[in-house]
């Protein structure tokens, strides 16, 4: 008998479920419209990514939505047209089912989002709401970005797959601004082959045929990073569970990062002055309307001098052309993702220090799940390679993901998914 064939009104109506099932206690969206995800469902064309769903980041412009950027002072900022990577999703056939939950500009002041495997602990930051929809199973796809650790660590923390890809690969036209030097657009999946195939749409103007082959690499470098006695034990843990199940079958190396301590001090600096350009505006007009993270970053970079600054970017090159001498072809970086598992709500989003490093670097990461800590909470790790790698990255991290343990799904995800059969 012949399958009657799925639609995207189908797509469409099974979304739309999900998010009225799951949303009230995850939290995650700060808006989605079930007359909007139905009406995009009958314009959206065929393409590599039909049948799947995308979460927009609320720092990222969606048409017809408000853009809030997670402040009081964007309420009510309704937005006439798409990013470019939206436009770039919707070509190719997904359906967006609405702006997920971000940090204050980003930052570190929470949204109500929680984490789908504990609602008591926080999701990370500042990606928030992409990364406990896509772990609760709402939607597929998350957009996300990096300017500290806002994909790496709710990755980590949510049990998620985080692809940021290296810098400038992604298009960052209707996308908020925190630090130029900095800021990367990437995606929150379940699965790897999920994030290849947004990077083949997202990686140009058209979408590249998909040339995702996971595959081993050559060598592992072993990154403890300097900042390893900020590890809790269970990230302690994951980083040589990991290492040795992928040293089974390929070599692993120590490799020294001394040279590389001062880094998150650098990357503090660059951050802390873009942004006090970034979000002069805000800091000018409306300080009252500021969280005190935030104002405290912007006074931080107001009182650097621009040539404290120019030099901090050059020993940033200076690091970038170091590690990339290390980096061989075939060769990839595990380090940890995160300090430990995800922290109470109470406690904030969790340390940016794991991730500060790498986005200095501006190197592809993948954070992979699988492991977990004394309390059965997700604590992910995360492959890295050369810039411009990031085809590499994916194959690897594709082979490596077959090789870590199969990390269980969340309550909510268990929850939601009973309730919509």
């Amino acid at each position: 008998m012949t399958q009657p064939q799925i639609t995207q009104q189908d797509h469409a109506a099974a979304l739309i479920r999900r998010l009225e099932t799951c949303e009230p206690s995850l939290k995650a969206f700060t808006a989605y419209d079930p007359v909007r995800i139905r009406a995009d469902a009958d314009s959206a064309g065929s393409g590599p990514l039909s049948g799947l769903s995308v979460g927009v980041k609320d720092i990222i412009d969606l048409g017809g939505y408000v853009t809030g950027h997670g402040s009081p002072i964007y309420d009510g900022n309704y937005t006439r047209t798409d990013a470019a990577c939206v436009t770039q999703l919707r070509n190719a056939g997904a359906l967006c089912a609405g702006k997920t939950v971000t940090t204050e500009f980003a930052f570190f002041r929470p949204g109500p989002t929680v984490n789908p495997h504990a609602t008591a602990r926080t999701p990370g930051g500042s990606s928030s709401g992409s990364a406990a929809a896509v772990a609760a199973g709402v939607i597929d796809i998350g957009l996300a970005s990096q300017t500290a650790a806002s994909l790496t660590r709710p990755a980590s923390y949510c049990g998620v797959v985080g692809f940021k890809p290296s810098y400038g690969r992604y298009a960052a036209a209707g996308v908020k601004s925190l630090a130029p030097s900095f800021d990367t657009l990437g995606t929150i999946t379940r699965d790897v082959a999920t994030a290849a195939l947004a990077d083949a749409v997202l990686k140009g103007p058209v979408a590249a045929p998909v040339a995702f082959t996971p595959e081993k690499p050559e060598r592992i470098l072993l990154c403890l990073t300097p900042h390893w006695n900020e590890a809790e034990e269970c990230t302690r843990n994951a980083v040589e569970k990991a290492a040795t199940l992928l040293g089974e079958k390929v070599p692993v190396a120590e490799l020294d990062m001394r040279a590389f301590k001062d880094a998150a001090t650098l990357h503090v600096t660059i951050m802390s002055y873009e942004a006090s350009q970034a979000l002069g505006w805000e800091y000018t007009h409306k300080r009252d309307q500021l969280s005190q993270q935030i104002t405290g970053l912007l006074d931080a970079g107001q009182k650097i001098s621009y040539a404290a600054y120019r030099a901090a970017l050059e020993q940033a090159h200076a690091l970038r052309e170091a590690l990339s001498a290390l980096i061989t072809p075939g060769t990839v970086l595990l380090a940890p993702a995160a300090p430990g598992e995800a922290p109470l709500m109470t406690e904030g989003t969790g340390s940016p220090i794991f991730s500060r490093l790498w986005t200095l670097l501006r190197l592809p990461t993948v954070t992979l799940p699988g492991l977990t800590g004394v309390k059965g909470l997700p604590v992910g790790v995360q492959l890295l390679a050369g810039l411009g790698e990031d085809a590499e990255l994916l194959n690897y991290s594709g082979w490596a993901e077959t090789l870590l343990p199969r990390l269980p799904k969340p309550g909510l995800y268990a929850a939601c998914r009973e309730e919509i059969r």
